[in-house]
């Protein structure tokens, strides 16, 4: 059953930034209301309100919507024209092909003095004798009715034959009721008998006692017997074919089903189609879950290349930056949150939408250092891969780095040794070098005093009792 909610009316104010307090416009055409209600409590501002091909038995709910021009209610299950007299600026009311056999009630619409239009074709009651002069007669503020003009002259000729005119609605409208009343009698009658008819139906299909025919199909197991009955495949496809053709006979027997074309019998076909698209889904569920899922690496371990996506791709070797580029031409609008990316080092897999995407590499990758990017032009997903360095045999590589290391070692040593000769050859060879030139030693000038004259302990002192004269140690200048 459709019901008016909330966020139904919010769905259908996109116009109005889905604000509705203070909508003026508002279509819940082909959403299969059976009841109009909410209406004049969230939408108090509507003008405009259509409602058409809906299953509305009732106008109701609308008394509120004082500034209400156009309301159109077509393809609806109403009976009676009622609760409009609160509309009080309606211009315009469609009612076209419902069920209004009740004519008299369009005096209801007398209080509403602005109305101008009326449409009521497609309604038994428009079937009746004298069904224009007495509706024009009675609303004398219309100016159209089922889209012809009414002008002055009949006007004038309808109000001059109304008391003949209304004894014959009357009496037609009386026949029309009890009619009306004998079709409700017999719906209730065969739904009666429908819902009987289902349960004796599985009966039979039981058979005496609760125990299963010889001619009704092999029912479904319990799930202590599932392990046991999927061994059995022949009999789980018969009883699936069996149950098809019933379900295929029952609906092709309710299509051919003669009836008529009453409010009753619109709500039977609504059911009956709710009913096959719900069983429908059921079905597709079924097959979602049955439906095994996509092998991507086999038992024995081996990675296979899938493409369940059906996406073009390009897979790049760059030697110059030593990694692999994979270029996979994503759907550009699509979002994403609906992309998964696993780098392996031997393989890398991309889930689009739930549906892989594996392509065995080339070279083994680092997935640690791997990236992936999306072009914000083409939507492409790009995944770069750096390779893993070549291994170096350790034959080679550690020899010349411990030769290195003791060729540089070797080579501190004599130059140490070097060093401490040339010391040596100066401390113990002085003559080799001339006296030092103090004038060419001293360049600081900021403390002359210091520098230029001779220190006080430079010669050692002969009254110094630790004072030894070596006649091998030249004198000290």
């Amino acid at each position: 059953m459709g019901r008016i909610t909330e966020d139904l009316i919010r769905r259908n104010a996109e116009h109005n930034d889905c604000v509705i307090f203070s909508l003026e416009e508002l279509s819940l055409h082909q959403q299969e209301i059976e009841r109009l209600e909410h209406i004049d409590k969230w939408c108090r501002d509507l003008k405009i309100l259509y409602l058409q091909n809906n299953l509305i038995g009732k106008i109701e709910n609308v008394s509120k919507l004082k500034k209400l021009e156009y309301l159109n209610l077509a393809l609806n299950n109403i009976e009676k024209i009622e609760n409009l007299e609160g509309c009080e600026v309606l211009t315009k009311l469609d009612l076209t092909v419902n069920f209004i056999g009740e004519l008299s009630s369009i005096k209801a619409l007398t209080h509403n003095i602005h109305l101008k239009e009326l449409f009521l074709m497609g309604n038994p009651c428009s079937d009746f004798q004298g069904y224009r002069p007495f509706v024009v007669a009675t609303l004398q503020q219309l100016q159209w009715l089922d889209g012809k003009e009414i002008d002055r002259s009949e006007r004038i000729q309808a109000l001059q034959n109304y008391p003949v005119v209304e004894e014959q609605i009357r009496e037609q409208e009386e026949a029309y009721l009890l009619r009306r009343a004998k079709q409700k009698a017999e719906a209730l009658r065969q739904l009666a008998e429908e819902g009987g008819n289902g349960d004796q139906k599985r009966t039979d299909k039981l058979g005496l006692g609760g125990r299963p025919s010889a001619d009704s199909p092999a029912t479904l197991p319990s799930s202590s017997e599932n392990k046991n009955y999927i061994q059995f495949p022949e009999i789980q496809e018969e009883a699936h074919n069996a149950k098809k053709l019933n379900e295929s006979e029952d609906d092709l027997d309710f299509w051919n089903k003669p009836s008529l074309f009453t409010p009753e019998s619109r709500l039977e076909t609504l059911r009956h189609m709710e009913k096959q698209r719900k069983e429908q889904e059921k079905l597709s569920e079924k097959r979602k879950e049955v439906k095994p899922p996509r092998t991507l690496i086999t038992e024995s371990g081996r990675v296979l290349n899938v493409n369940e996506a059906k996406l073009d791709f390009f897979l790049k070797d760059d030697e110059k930056h030593n990694q692999i580029i994979l270029d996979l031409a994503v759907y550009r609008y699509m979002d994403t949150s609906l992309i998964e990316v696993d780098v392996q080092p031997m393989y890398v897999r991309v889930m689009v939408k739930g549906k892989p995407f594996q392509l065995v590499l080339p070279a083994e990758v680092r997935p640690d250092s791997s990236s992936a990017k999306r072009s914000q032009t083409t939507g492409h997903l790009v995944v770069c891969m750096p390779k893993v360095e070549e291994v170096i045999t350790g034959s080679q590589q550690p020899t010349k780095f411990v030769k290195t290391t003791v060729d540089r070692s070797r080579g501190q040593e004599e130059q140490t040794h070097t060093r401490r000769k040339q010391v040596e050859k100066l401390e113990v060879d002085p003559n080799k070098y001339s006296f030092p030139d103090v004038t060419s030693i001293v360049q600081e000038k900021k403390h002359p005093s210091r520098r230029s004259g001779p220190e006080p302990q430079t010669a050692p002192n002969e009254e110094d009792p630790r004072f030894e004269d070596n006649p091998e140690v030249p004198p000290l200048i």
